[in-house]
């Protein structure tokens, strides 16, 4: 990991293209169920903020260790998200 800094440019931007793209699908398939969609802009919104609050955590014992499980779980809820949204 190169900076807390670039950590969270990576999770805004991740998860700003996973809701774009959902939205987009919506836009282009107004006659279908939506409810998977929102579901999943609603599961990203969480997971930013879970995360996000995660880095934003001061008193860590082992600085390294956390934020290479913080990255962990970044690309381990991204990818779940893009994997739902392939399937819509």
């Amino acid at each position: 990991m190169a900076s807390k800094r670039q950590l969270k440019k990576d999770l805004n931007n991740a998860f700003g293209e996973i809701i774009e793209t959902s939205l987009i699908w919506q836009n282009y398939n107004p006659t279908a169920d939506s409810k998977e969609a929102e579901a999943i802009v609603d599961d990203s919104i969480t997971a930013f903020d879970e995360l996000n609050a995660k880095v934003n955590e001061r008193n860590v014992e082992n600085p390294k260790a956390h934020y290479k499980t913080i990255n962990q779980d970044f690309n381990t809820k991204a990818n779940a998200l893009v994997d739902r949204l392939n399937k819509l």
